[in-house]
């Protein structure tokens, strides 16, 4: 049956048939391809199909003004490339977030609305897993800051995993994708959970799980037409990875208090000078802006009263705890950019007792290839970013920490110190103190932890936040909270019209 929707020519038949067959017996392989080539003849074409575009304020500041919501249907006149000849078109225009540059886009999976109608459908689709009971939104909830808020997520067959599930918020702009980086992009992590024998498969052999899941997809009638409209092909694993990270591309929050803050600041500055560094000021003008709309969102995210007195003492207290965070507290040792994260990793003692590494809490370093491995990457986990945060609790790695009070507790006194803390969170005057003492037959100071067959002094470089600093710095982490994820993107029941394939 297979055979009778393949209607590529034999040369590029053979290729797809490369692609797609597996190891053993014939008789033991679910048989769905992997990949399959575009058949123009039931593809979209260039003047049907609608591009997806972001628009970003850095990019063009004009048109970015004069976008009036998140989602902005409209039209474009473009020379076909097959043509030459110009042709009007419909576009979608994404005004990405304040304080967000548009996200990067992969050349081989460009941005369309059919694509994306796609995904938004597939992240919802519980056919992907073996007995059609968990779907990517699952683990990762519109409604629960596209996180599950538990500390481990539960999958298949009631399974509970070791890991907290990372939010999508934001994900595009990651170099890399889950905790241990072991995708490079999200149309690979879009693959890891469907062959997961935790999450989404409980097929005996994991290399089934995609083949049999690209057959319930294809045992669905509403998938054809939707999947030959935006690839030209039934449904496959490689469209279905592109059509998912088509989707989370747009989960994006912005526009927090903190951003507002920066855009004012940064007027303030044109016109009268002085270092480009958010001031009180600045920060009161955005919140009794905030007021005046009726922004609740907003300062339902800071916690304060609405009255002049509240505005003044928060907006004073943002200010100090802005400065904390890339100042005393060295938050920004890490989390810097637009996303509020290095996109690298670090071990900073989560999950660790007395120094000991589970196992299971290799980290990076277990997704380095031999020849490749790195010791400083022992129990080294991806910096998530600061962003969003009020609603992607517990926080950490393995879900340790259920408040931001918490979080910034662990930072003042250091991590948990281990042999291979990272260099960011060690206090290397206290150690060398240790080396000189060595060096001299001194009795060392018994506080010191040392690790490994070299007994290294590992010293975690405390914080020393008093009480009043760690409320500034909370309040600051709260006030990059960004506007709700705009509800085309939300809400499991909205989508926009697919596109109509012109006679």
């Amino acid at each position: 049956m297979m055979f009778k929707v393949w209607i590529t020519p034999p040369l590029v038949s053979c290729l797809a048939m490369a692609l797609w067959c597996g190891r053993g017996p014939a008789e033991e392989r679910p048989v769905s391809p992997a990949w399959m080539p575009a058949d123009e003849r039931v593809k979209l074409s260039f003047k049907d199909d609608t591009p997806i575009v972001f628009v970003s304020r850095s990019s063009n500041s004009a048109q970015w003004e004069e976008l009036r919501s998140f989602w902005n249907e409209g039209t474009e006149t473009v020379p076909d490339p097959r043509t030459g000849q110009l042709v009007t078109r419909k576009v979608i225009r994404i005004k990405v977030p304040l304080g967000l540059t548009a996200p990067p886009v992969p050349q081989e999976n460009p941005m369309t609305l059919a694509k994306w109608i796609l995904g938004k459908k597939l992240y919802f689709e519980t056919a992907l897993s073996s007995d059609n009971t968990v779907s990517c939104a699952s683990c990762h909830d519109p409604a629960r800051g596209f996180t599950d808020q538990t500390k481990f997520s539960t999958g298949i067959g009631g399974q509970l995993g070791g890991i907290n599930a990372p939010t999508v918020i934001n994900s595009a702009y990651n170099f890399r994708q889950f905790w241990d980086g072991r995708a490079e992009s999200l149309e690979a992590q879009a693959q890891g959970p469907v062959q997961n024998p935790i999450e989404m498969t409980n097929e005996k052999n994991p290399e089934h799980a995609w083949p049999k899941a690209i057959e319930r997809i294809r045992a669905r009638p509403e998938y054809t037409a939707l999947f030959q409209a935006a690839f030209g092909s039934p449904p496959t694993r490689d469209a279905v990875a592109k059509a998912i990270a088509t989707y989370e591309r747009t989960v994006l929050s912005g526009n927090s208090i903190v951003d507002r803050a920066e855009m004012v600041m940064r007027a303030r500055i044109d016109d009268d000078g002085g270092d480009p560094v958010p001031i009180a000021q600045d920060f009161e003008k955005v919140l009794l802006e905030a007021v005046e709309k009726k922004d609740s969102h907003a300062l339902k995210a800071l916690n304060i009263g609405q009255d002049e007195a509240s505005i003044k003492t928060a907006a004073a207290s943002l200010a100090r705890g802005r400065a904390l965070f890339f100042g005393k507290a060295r938050c920004n040792a890490c989390h810097v950019g637009e996303n509020y994260t290095d996109n690298q990793f670090h071990n900073l003692g989560v999950d660790f007792a007395d120094g000991q590494i589970p196992s299971t809490s290799l980290g990076r370093f277990a997704q380095l290839p031999l020849g490749h491995k790195n010791e400083d990457l022992i129990g080294a986990f991806k910096t998530p970013t600061t962003r969003a945060l009020l609603k992607t609790a517990p926080y950490m790695h393995n879900g340790g920490e259920d408040s931001l009070e918490k979080v910034v507790d662990f930072y003042d006194r250091g991590g948990n110190a281990n042999e291979f803390l990272d260099s960011k969170m060690r206090d290397y005057d206290a150690e060398a103190k240790v080396y000189l003492a060595r060096a001299a037959g001194r009795s060392l100071d018994a506080n010191v932890k040392l690790f490994g067959l070299n007994q290294k002094p590992i010293v975690p470089l405390k914080l020393n936040l008093t009480p009043q600093e760690k409320k500034d710095l909370v309040l600051f982490l709260r006030g990059l909270e960004g506007d709700p994820i705009d509800p085309i993107v939300a809400d499991p029941r909205r989508f926009p019209e697919f596109p109509k394939k012109s006679n």
